[in-house]
């Protein structure tokens, strides 16, 4: 039998900063179950629809973004094409959403949200708007500007600016 030393079956040893920085497991895990329950909201009512998340986001941003490409949405989304034509297709049969020749290239098509869509849209906005001010009121004064921070801060620094300005958020309106 051979044997073998105790030291050769132990890791090599890490960095210093990496051996002090403990995983946050606490913020780990409060962000997993208010991401849950954020989502959960929408997803009771979506679930009516036959629906799921990925219905939820590409409606979502059609919505806000009339006009907006299916280049310009896969950009956004980080999903695969295929992905996207599958929920695309269910959206567009179930009367959420109109796909139409672009005005400058007809190859471009572009998607807007029905009247049915919007509306869907609204209603989801509005159950999630909801439990954000609960959140809100229970942190006070400044709370939404040191939660929009937050979250800006959590996004990878090479696509906070495309982020911001996709969503309205530059320096001189409000998050």
């Amino acid at each position: 039998m051979v044997e073998t030393s105790r030291t050769s079956a132990r890791p090599s040893p890490r960095p210093a900063s990496e051996r002090e920085a403990a995983p946050m497991y606490d913020l780990i895990e409060l962000f997993y179950f208010a991401y849950r329950d954020f989502v959960g909201d929408a997803d009771r009512l979506l679930e009516v629809y036959g629906f799921g998340r990925a219905h939820h986001r590409v409606l979502h941003f059609v919505s806000r973004h009339p006009g907006l490409t299916i280049a310009a949405l896969l950009d956004i989304l980080e999903i695969t094409k295929q992905s996207l034509n599958r929920v695309l297709k269910e959206l567009i049969a179930k009367n959420f959403i109109d796909a139409r020749a672009g005005a400058l290239d007809r190859r471009h098509r572009q998607l807007y949200a029905t009247e049915e869509g919007e509306k869907l849209a609204r209603e989801l906005a509005h159950l999630q708007t909801r439990r954000f001010s609960g959140a809100m009121e229970r942190l006070g004064p400044g709370g939404k500007e040191h939660a929009a921070e937050f979250l800006i801060a959590m996004i990878d620094a090479s696509e906070r600016d495309r982020v911001i300005e996709l969503i309205g958020a530059g320096p001189r309106r409000k998050a």
